[in-house]
């Protein structure tokens, strides 16, 4: 199995497994809204749905990251490098992509601190009472994933630069 393969595998793991959170925190919501319309029937609120949308739209946001950065999905201004000659945006698309990593291994870093100061306190969730350091290591997976992705990312623009042509099919927006 080639390199590219398994970051685009993984990458997409990590949307789809972000998507089924994310649709779980929407049918949990409504469950919830519908509980508390109907609470004179004997139905109520899921307890706890304010934690349970925290802790899996955080995730959701990390799981995406990945797949974000390998498709370029990230926003950009083109106003200004459509004008560029290709060799200068290379550059510029190289640079960012570094910076992007940079960003990626920091969000990493502190998700990390995080999760130890919440695992060496015990904190729990006010209602719920679940671990807090949890959510932290579950966003944590997918902001590693998202560094591994990126570093994939800056190998393939560096070779981008140095052939003076986009990698075909892959970083493009167009990675199925």
């Amino acid at each position: 199995m080639r390199l590219s393969s398994i970051i685009v595998w993984l990458a997409r793991t990590m949307a789809i497994l972000g998507g089924i959170v994310l649709v779980a925190v929407i049918v949990m919501t409504v469950a919830s809204i519908t509980g508390r319309a109907l609470v004179r029937f004997g139905l109520g609120p899921v307890p706890g749905d304010f934690e349970l949308v925290q802790a899996g739209v955080g995730f959701a946001v990390f799981a995406f990251l990945p797949w974000c950065q390998l498709n370029r999905g990230h926003a950009t201004v083109d106003i200004f490098t459509a004008f560029l000659p290709g060799s200068v945006n290379h550059v510029i698309d190289l640079v960012t992509e570094i910076i992007m990593t940079l960003v990626l291994v920091l969000i990493a870093r502190q998700l990390y601190y995080g999760m130890i100061d919440k695992l060496s306190y015990s904190e729990t969730t006010f209602i719920l009472q679940f671990p807090l350091w949890w959510p932290y290591a579950a966003c944590l997976v997918a902001a590693v994933i998202a560094v591994i992705v990126s570093i994939y990312m800056v190998f393939v623009r560096y070779r981008e630069f140095r052939a003076g042509t986009p990698t075909p099919g892959l970083g493009q927006g167009s990675v199925h």
